[in-house]
């Protein structure tokens, strides 16, 4: 890529359901932005908002680090049901998935407090074979607050409550390519 197609500015930018851009509108790299004409389509990302409970918060009124791993679980959760994916399997479903967490991480930006709402951007970061990494970005307003993600691998649930791993069906590769 050309040097002279980048100029230097934060980039804020979020794709909306209404508008699905391509790179032709703009390709982002970190704080740099080039322009260029290509027509890729850029994947969707899902949306949700919430707000910062006392619950969440520490004695000085400030998010806890710990409040954010629930939160990523519960626009997981989100996500998955906007997609159709089932959270808990049914008991006529076959096969019988669910989707246990084998990592959790998230780096914190910016303080968040008592009663802000977070908007919490949700993408699929990798679909493997049989594992997903769900990448979470955390802002308030345009301020970047926190950076996340979890890992979860497919399971079938099987008679007397043991799990097997999985390989993830096509439809939910599928489903996962959409917000990826």
């Amino acid at each position: 890529m050309r040097p002279d197609l980048f100029m230097e500015r934060q980039l804020h930018f979020r794709v909306s359901p209404l508008h699905c851009p391509t790179v032709a509108d703009l390709v982002g790299f970190g704080d740099k932005v080039a322009f260029s004409t290509a027509r890729v389509p850029l994947p969707m990302s899902f949306l949700t908002r919430r707000r910062v409970e006392f619950r969440d918060t520490d004695a000085a009124g400030i998010v806890h680090f710990s409040a954010f791993f629930p939160m990523m679980e519960v626009a997981e959760h989100e996500m998955l049901r906007s997609l159709g994916i089932a959270i808990l399997p049914d008991h006529d479903s076959t096969p019988r998935l669910t989707w246990p967490r084998v990592s959790a991480q998230c780096d914190y930006v910016s303080a968040a407090r008592f009663e802000d709402e977070l908007q919490i951007e949700v993408r699929i970061g990798k679909i493997g074979n049989s594992s997903v990494r769900y990448d979470f970005a955390f802002r308030n307003d345009e301020t970047m607050v926190a950076k996340g993600s979890m890992t979860a691998v497919c399971c079938e649930l099987l008679p007397g409550g043991g799990l097997a791993k999985a390989t993830i069906p096509t439809e939910i590769r599928e489903k996962f390519a959409s917000v990826g």
